[in-house]
Formats: C-alpha cells, structure tokens, sequence
C-alpha cells in the first residue's frame, strides 16, 4: 500500500527549501520596506502599490498606473533615504506599472 507523505504547510515546506526560504525572506523584507514607506505616501497612494521584488540593492515598487508612477518619481529620493536609516541598503527603487485585465 502506498502511503502518501502527510501534508505541509507553506511555511514548513519554506524553511525545509533553503531556495524557497530565501524567497519568502525577499517577500517579508519587501512587505516590510512598503509599510516602512507607508507613512511618507500621500493617502490615496497607498492603497494602490505593491510590494515587488529585491534584487540587491534596488527594490521594485508596483504601481496601478502612470498617474501613480509619476508621483511616485518625485517621492523616491526621499523614500530611498528613509530606508537607508531603517538599516536596509536601496540605491534604487524601480517603479512598475501593473497593467490590469482588459488592459
């Protein structure tokens, strides 16, 4: 009879993968950075943006659209340096649009 291994959960399949665990690291960081950034948005802008990936030393922001991005562009000086003084090292924050259904 062929017993089938008893189910996992996300998080204990995560930390048995060292490649998934780095990945959900990446994740909590980038949630982290975001609500870090959070109380420098303007109010309306925070609803629509994602945390995106870290890839080294720059950090992806996912924004609803181009209204958003360009705002965005004029804030990102001040957000960078906000971080560097929460310890984490972001020479760059890209912007992406996220382009919805229908789009």
């Amino acid at each position: 009879m062929n017993r089938r291994p008893p189910a996992m959960s996300l998080l204990q399949a995560s930390q048995e993968a060292p490649t998934l665990s780095r990945l959900m690291d990446l994740s909590n960081e980038s949630v982290a950075r975001l609500k870090a950034i959070a109380p420098l948005l303007p109010p309306n802008l925070r609803a629509g943006l994602q945390a995106g990936p870290i890839e080294g030393e720059s950090w992806c922001l996912l924004v609803p659209n181009n209204a958003v991005a360009a705002k965005m562009r004029q804030l990102l000086p001040a957000l960078q340096a906000h971080l560097r003084t929460k310890g984490w090292e972001v020479n760059a924050i890209r912007l992406k649009v996220q382009m919805g259904p229908g789009r």
